[in-house]
């Protein structure tokens, strides 16, 4: 998910944020001015000439970057309405943020907050908007007089004129107030959107880290994603539209009124049946539609879950070369995903059909109604009432959208009131109190702890099962506590309850002083080292350099090109698992807290390092404070002050460490599993010299347990250009290419239903002005006047006329829906699948958030947004041709105003398009941090409230937040800017129209000039909406550029080569023969092995050790292709790995990797997730692996539920877990990368008998900073810098007394004698 950091809360978007937002390398604050807007005058106001400024930039330099564009003012950023917004929701409460509290967030009472967080700008608009609509029927209320005019019957001299100027008028009014209105509406929407994105990140700072309200129905990463993606985004467009469903009826209702003037009570009686018709139907509508978006994005929040899992986890998915069958999960969850996105769409066409007629049906049961009463029809009050349905037209026809907008807004605000309603975590049994008031600093009394959710304080331990039992431990001051146990016993609980992490059943827990944690599992944002380190402090030089020393990390920042400004990818990707590890430490040292706790913080750091990091910071830096540490190597407890031992969740024995050794006890099980598994170094006799391939020393390249290089060197710095690994996001600069259009409308069948689109809109005009020609030209002058033909048969073609309407409409809707639909799920799928084929690299250097954004915000655009655009571009082109067509007829002379006209339209829409596309590209840029920084917040949560950050990481998250809403604001402005142009130059068409029409009255035709005029009161909508659907669809067409860059990312190599493949039995032997291998990451990066050549017989297990970086996991990385070698080849039994397909390659080999890692679903899918193997022998490797009794006691046994990255499990039985995968797999090549870093030392001794027992025939390579680990191999190659230094049995290397391994296991040896002494 996202990740960031700032430096101070005062800061804009700290320099963190630079490669996701594209900041400037010098400027990390972005355009220091603020909007012009905030200061401007009222003529700049008015005009919207206050972004002129910014357009002409825009014109100037093609592309524009954040620091080009102005701030946000106070009155539109997050910082100004965030503390008005939560205090209408929450209430004014001195407790705002007190995570006691159980809230409880209705629909209505979220609601109600938006309202009141800017209801007088919602009252303003909503007069506003009455003027508005008024204006709109001034012109048909108005044009019976001016038809008479037409027909040489003024009332008084020049009337006509007068008439043509009060159309003109009140036409520029109601555009003028339209523009004002709708911007001050989409200032609210994007303020709004800004503190419900605020307020859900807000609220997820206080969920418990472990609640399973985050794993099941009710909330999940994939939902909480698409709430801050979509949900907030459904809001938003609803706020925009605010007043349109009110509206609609007071339009309605002036129609009726006007046709009541016009033609009399029956027939507006009439036209009101019919639109009551069309109320009724639409609350029955509306249900469909709330039914089918409910569980369309129910849907999508499976399938977003799954991908955001599954891009997490995504080199574990390689090494066992599962990609592919995740793939298809996720598009099986696509497929129920798109069931009901089709009959969401299938009914919006049904609804769009029935409004779309609506005008047709009204008109007919109105004239029809006045003929059957034998009333006669003036070509006046005909013309009229034409011209009140064609402005009643647009509120019938946006009704649907305005359903579906309602719909989906009550649906997204349902999601996000029960989001906010979770319950908290409740501090109720902790009390916190200061360093100096006790000399006690940690005390728990009678505790007793659960996993499960305690929803309130009268919850009683009947209803709850405890995970912690009668905890009671008293910890005074400067005491160092050592917690040890089997796997799975509770020992990373019991620093859970200190922290007030995981709810108390009873008791009551005494907290004195600061804290500080670091996790089992390091938690890295995607920032520089330096602010990682720093945590939001400020810059202490003699202490941070003094805290990199103990830490280790000075020889690694040495390395880094850009030593501790290097910035580190999404998840600490190009760090090793001890790097990430030192680099948690290092933070925690730098907080200079009273109370240390560490989750077994020595297990993936080497021997060396991790007795650096026991004696410098434990029993030096931190000689003055309380430490708390959870270990599994008993070597490390002999120092502690007290010692406590924990089993099934409760403390067995607590005390010093000799005071523990009591014979049967369950520490001196541990000690004697320790001393077994070094017994085997004390056996070691006689064998021959050592046989170094390799010993010459230089500086080590830092490699990732997880296969990443930082932007690393030493000596060769100067030949390779520095480059950070995270780039910048890609984006297109200048219009979009003609071939993303093509691309698009050509997607699905070809292109051929747009061209049917086309002529279907093509005939549904020539059947509309038909339609309304009839009207007019059968229609007297006056009711003096004999009308040219019977009431029947204008009627009967009116009706013939209408059906022909309705069936095109039909024929448009289902058109467009079949066309966006099938190119939705084309682009998507080719999108997905060359996502899942790109290589490492990609994932390496691309943060999830980038991904993510495409797969829900562009892929919903693409979706929904751009059909519907491109239906409307078509169809209103069509029918401003239309209009133009009609009013040439009356006066060719209007063409020559016309055309002029239409030039300086496209002047302005060229003028103003460079810089909406290029605030458009920003804004989507922008938005991938907005989900990369909530989703890594989530997954760090318990470190960030551990160090009392949520204070810093909250205002930090605005600025994202506001850098999100400023392109979009000045988009909304430059938007209106061009639209009141155009809406200017319409005006100035329709007056030359009226001008012209009553200057040559005496020879046109009045019904042909009647009916021009009618439609010359829609000329400036139509006109306006062409360009605005063009800027729109350019726009939205972004969307669908950034998804064809990612079906354009270079694959891996081949799955399967056809005429390449091994046969089934191999590898038969194992043997692994490597020659000359180098690797690089990335070809502007340095080598991490340099010339590797060694070989590694089949069936015998090789040990690989060597220092924190040394390229261990890297070698392991090339023997599955997870990285392809610059030089040099890996051969296994006579094959070159690089000659077959990965498929043949991965699906031969196994691994356990150094990150144990579950997906959320069952034990079962866990273990065997392609469904390959039968209940019996999942229960066998269960055993086999030590886990068969704990899943036995469990109530759903194989079906019980693993949460998301197996949260429910402990880290040691996260790791049980994937040994037991692979002893399913009983492949002929084991790979375990230290595999038992997570677990005690009689868990990883069982393990080993285990290993030595299934796989005694099988090549076993074991990489681990655990000696035992290794000492019983028959061969150990010593990395050193990338190159191979020592290769040969353990016992030759041994009896050297010179060799680095010989002093790497004399160093663990003596520390863990020295440990029982």
């Amino acid at each position: 998910m996202v990740k960031g950091s700032v430096k101070t809360e005062n800061e804009f978007v700290s320099d963190l944020e630079k490669p996701l937002l594209n900041h400037g390398k010098a400027n990390a604050k972005g355009c220091d001015t603020v909007t012009p807007y905030e200061n401007a005058g009222i003529f700049r106001t008015v005009f919207f000439s206050w972004i002129t400024p910014l357009l002409a930039l825009g014109v100037e330099k093609k592309t524009l970057e954040l620091d080009d564009i102005p701030q946000l003012g106070p009155s539109n950023s997050v910082f100004g309405a965030f503390p008005l917004f939560q205090t209408n929701l929450l209430g004014n409460r001195d407790n705002v943020g007190d995570s006691n509290r159980v809230v409880n967030i209705t629909e209505f009472g979220l609601a109600k907050a938006y309202f009141l967080s800017a209801w007088k700008e919602i009252l303003w608009t909503a007069l506003v908007a009455i003027i508005h609509t008024l204006a709109r029927y001034v012109a048909p209320y108005l044009i019976d007089s001016f038809v008479q005019c037409l027909n040489g019957k003024e009332e008084f001299r020049n009337q006509g004129y007068i008439l043509a100027l009060t159309f003109c008028s009140a036409s520029f009014l109601e555009v003028f107030i339209l523009r004002h209105w709708n911007f001050r509406m989409q200032q609210i929407g994007i303020r709004l959107r800004a503190v419900t994105t605020v307020m859900i990140y807000s609220k997820s700072l206080t969920l418990p880290s472990h609640s399973s309200q985050l794993q099941g129905e009710q909330s999940s990463s994939g939902e909480l994603i698409n709430a801050v993606a979509v949900d907030v985004e459904k809001i938003q467009s609803f706020v925009v539209y605010l007043h349109d469903p009110w509206l609609i009826f007071l339009q309605i209702g002036l129609a009726l009124l006007l046709l009541y003037n016009k033609l009399g009570l029956l027939a507006s009686f009439g036209a009101f049946v019919v639109t009551l018709v069309f109320m009724v139907a639409n609350s029955i509508f509306m249900t469909w539609q709330k039914k089918f978006q409910k569980q369309l994005m129910k849907s999508k929040d499976n399938r977003m879950k799954m991908t955001i899992e599954t891009l997490s986890k995504m080199r574990v998915l390689r090494f066992q070369g599962w990609e592919m069958s995740f793939l298809s999960k996720i598009l099986q969850l696509r497929e129920v995903e798109m069931q009901w996105f089709k009959k969401y769409l299938y009914s919006s066409v049904v609804i769009d059909f029935f409004f779309g007629i609506g005008p047709t049906l009204v008109a007919l049961v109105t004239f029809g109604s006045c003929i059957y009463m034998g009333n006669p029809l003036s070509m006046g009050q005909i013309l009229s009432a034409l011209a009140t349905f064609r402005i009643l037209r647009e509120p019938v026809l946006v009704l649907p959208d305005t359903v579906s907008l309602v719909v989906q807004a009550k649906v997204s605000l349902g999601r996000i009131a029960s989001f906010l309603s979770l319950n908290e975590l409740r501090h109720d049994g902790l009390q916190k109190l200061p360093l100096e008031s006790s000399d006690t600093s940690v005390e728990i009394v009678d505790g007793n702890f659960t996993w499960d959710d305690v929803a309130s304080s009268s919850s009683s331990s009947a209803n709850t099962t405890a995970a912690l039992k009668d905890i009671n431990l008293k910890i005074s001051h400067v005491m160092k506590v050592g917690i040890c146990g089997t796997v799975g016993s509770g020992k990373s609980s019991l620093l859970s309850c200190i922290l007030g992490e995981m709810p108390m059943i009873s008791g009551e827990v005494k907290l004195c002083g600061k804290k500080a944690y670091v996790a089992q599992s390091p938690w890295i944002q995607s920032g520089t080292v330096q602010e990682n380190i720093l945590f939001g402090k400020d810059m202490d030089r003699q202490r941070y350099d003094q805290i990199l020393e103990a830490c280790c990390l000075k020889k690694d920042l040495e390395i880094l090109s850009f030593g501790d400004q290097t910035v580190i990818g999404a998840r600490g990707i190009n760090l090793s698992g001890g790097q990430k590890q030192r680099i948690q430490i290092a933070r925690a040292l730098y907080q200079d807290a009273d109370i240390y706790l560490f989750d077994d913080p020595f297990s993936a750091v080497d021997a060396h390092t991790g007795s650096h990091l026991f004696k410098e910071v434990l029993l030096g830096l931190l000689s003055e404070k309380t430490v708390i540490y959870v270990t599994h190597q008993v070597e490390f407890l002999n120092a502690a002050d007290l010692i406590m031992v924990m089993k099934n969740g409760r403390i067995v024995q607590a005390g010093k460490y000799d005071d523990l050794l009591i014979p049967g006890s369950e520490f001196i099980q541990l000690v004697g599993a320790q001393n077994a598994a070094l017994s085997s170094t004390l056996d070691s006799s006689n064998s021959a010299p050592i046989s170094a391939e390799n010993t010459k020393s230089i500086v080590s390249n830092k490699e990732n347990t997880n296969g990443e290089v930082d932007d690393e060197q030493g000596d060769a710095d100067l030949a390779v250009p520095a480059a950070q690994l995270v780039k910048e996001e890609e984006r297109e600069r200048g219009r979009v290419e003609f071939s993303v259009y093509w691309k698009y409308i050509t997607t699905a069948y070809g292109g051929a239903l747009v061209i049917l689109v086309i002529m279907a809109s093509i005939m549904l005009q020539i059947l509309q002005i038909g339609s309304n020609y009839w009207l007019a030209w059968a229609t007297p002058p006056s009711k003096d006047v004999k009308p040219v033909v019977s009431g029947s048969t204008l009627m009967t073609v009116y009706a013939s006329l209408g059906i022909g309407i309705c069936f095109c409409t039909l024929v448009v809707e289902s058109l467009v829906v079949a066309t966006g639909y099938k190119t939705a799920i084309i682009l998507f799928r080719k999108m997905l699948q060359t996502i899942f084929r790109a290589p490492m690299s990609f994932f390496d250097a691309t943060p999830a958030g980038r991904i993510l954004s495409r797969c829900s915000t562009d892929q919903s655009a693409v979706e929904t947004r751009i059909p519907s655009l491109l239906e409307r571009l078509i169809s209103l082109t069509i029918q401003l041709l239309g209009i133009i067509a009609v009013m040439s007829i009356v006066a060719w002379e209007v063409l020559v105003v016309f055309i002029p006209l239409v030039f300086a339209s496209i002047w302005y829409q060229q003028y103003y398009m460079p810089a909406s596309r290029e605030l458009t590209r920003l804004s989507l840029v922008c938005e991938a941090p907005v989900i990369q920084y909530f989703a890594e917040t989530i997954s760090g949560i318990t470190t960030i409230r551990s160090f009392d950050q949520e204070s810093r990481f909250q205002p930090n998250y605005m600025k994202i937040v506001d850098a999100y809403s400023c392109p979009e604001f000045q988009l909304a402005a430059a938007m209106k800017w061009l639209m009141l142009r155009l809406d200017a130059i319409s005006c100035i068409t329709f007056a030359f129209l009226l001008v012209l029409s009553m200057y040559f009255r005496q020879s046109i035709d009045p019904a042909i000039a009647g009916l021009a005029v009618t439609y010359g009161l829609t000329l400036n909508s139509k006109l306006a909406g062409v360009i605005r659907c063009l800027c729109h669809w350019e726009n939205k067409m972004i969307s669908v550029e950034r998804i064809l860059q990612y079906t354009n990312i270079p694959s891996e190599a081949p799955l399967i080569i056809q005429e390449n493949r091994p046969d089934s039995s191999w590898p038969s032997t194992g043997e692994i023969s490597i020659h000359n291998l180098q690797i690089q990451y990335a070809p502007h990066l340095p080598l991490v092995l340099h010339g590797v050549t060694c070989t590694f017989p089949g069936g015998l297990k090789t040990g690989i050790v060597g220092r924190t970086g040394s390229g261990k996991s890297t070698l392991i990385q090339a023997l599955f292709r997870v990285i392809e070698p610059t030089t040099g080849s890996i051969v296994i039994d006579g094959i070159d790995i690089s000659s077959i397909g990965l498929r043949d390659l991965r699906s031969r080999l196994s691994i356990i990797p150094q990150d144990p890692t579950m997906f959320q679903g069952t034990i079962r899918s866990n273990l065997d997730p392609l469904e390959q193997y039968s209940d019996a022998q999942i229960w066998d490797a269960l055993d086999k692996c030590q886990l068969g009794s704990e899943v036995r006691k469990m109530e759903r046994k194989l079906d019980s539920n693993v949460h998301e990255d197996g949260e429910n499990w402990s880290m040691g039985q996260r790791q049980l877990v994937c040994l037991g995968r692979v002893l399913l797999k009983k492949s002929k090549v084991l790979i375990l990368d230290e595999a038992t870093a997570s677990v005690d030392t009689n868990t990883d001794n069982l393990i080993q008998q285990t290993l030595k027992h299934h796989f005694f025939e099988c090549t076993l390579i074991t990489i681990a900073h655990r000696i035992t680990s290794v000492l019983d191999s028959d061969m150990v190659l010593l990395l050193s810098n990338g190159l191979v230094e020592e290769h040969d049995s353990p016992t030759r290397l041994l009896q050297n007394q010179s060799s680095s391994f010989s002093k790497l296991v004399a160093e663990y040896t003596s520390r863990s004698f020295n440990s029982h002494t």
